[in-house]
């Protein structure tokens, strides 16, 4: 495939050069600072930068009939729904997280809360590196989405002061700091016992790899909104 970047980061660079050694041609890599030099013929976008390059990228998307692998957290609701109008078009994969071994952990939650949600208290904690832009991570919140599809517990992110008794609510806890790569992980905390699902980050190139798996599955597919659910269960 002829595979276009967004974003020259970090993420930007490793996405580059995985996807060259698994045989893609990369045209190039692309923010708002060189969009002048972007060229047209694409077969796919991946991008892993910052949500304000959305907007350039569904241009792109529609003016190039080509799919898309997004990976970018922050996104507001109205960004969410550009990208579901763009998946009626075109194919596009998107995940706050792109790791297999996430994809995994949240069919553990998926499988554990009900089982577990009336009668623990549940906690969720996430650690990344001092860089990152936004909080919760985007992971974070999806694993929130699992555990409270219906909303029937309070969401309190963080506590401070006189909080009193634990009521009917899932605690979310930010930590950020040095190069951490990221961990995420869900606590049940019942009577004398305490169930806890880690995943661990050692690196980010469980992310590129990720992408690079979900761009050639995605290669082959029609318009629609793709996920790592699909990708696990294919």
């Amino acid at each position: 495939m002829k595979i276009i970047i967004g974003g020259k980061g970090k993420m930007g660079v490793l996405l580059a050069k995985s996807f060259e050694e698994a045989g893609h041609q990369v045209l190039g890599m692309f923010d708002a600072y060189n969009l002048d030099e972007l060229t047209d013929g694409a077969d796919m976008i991946v991008d892993f930068s910052h949500r304000d390059n959305l907007g350039w990228i569904i241009d792109y998307v529609n003016r190039n009939n080509c799919a898309l692998v997004y990976g970018t957290t922050g996104l507001s609701d109205e960004q969410k729904e550009q990208l579901n109008l763009l998946s009626q078009n075109h194919p596009v994969f998107f995940s706050a997280n792109f790791s297999y071994g996430v994809a995994v952990l949240q069919e553990l939650i998926r499988t554990a809360a009900p089982l577990l949600k009336d009668t623990f208290d549940i906690e969720v904690t996430e650690t990344h590196h001092n860089q990152k832009q936004d909080a919760p991570s985007g992971t974070a919140k999806a694993i929130i989405d699992i555990l409270n599809p219906d909303g029937e517990f309070k969401e309190v992110f963080g506590r401070s002061g006189m909080t009193g008794a634990r009521q009917k609510e899932i605690g979310i806890h930010s930590l950020r700091g040095g190069t951490e790569a990221g961990e995420h992980t869900v606590h049940f905390f019942g009577n004398s016992e305490h169930i806890s699902i880690t995943h661990h980050a050692d690196n980010r190139q469980i992310f590129v790899n990720g992408a690079v798996r979900a761009a050639e599955y995605l290669s082959s597919k029609p318009a629609g909104m793709y996920t790592m659910q699909d990708l696990l269960f294919r």
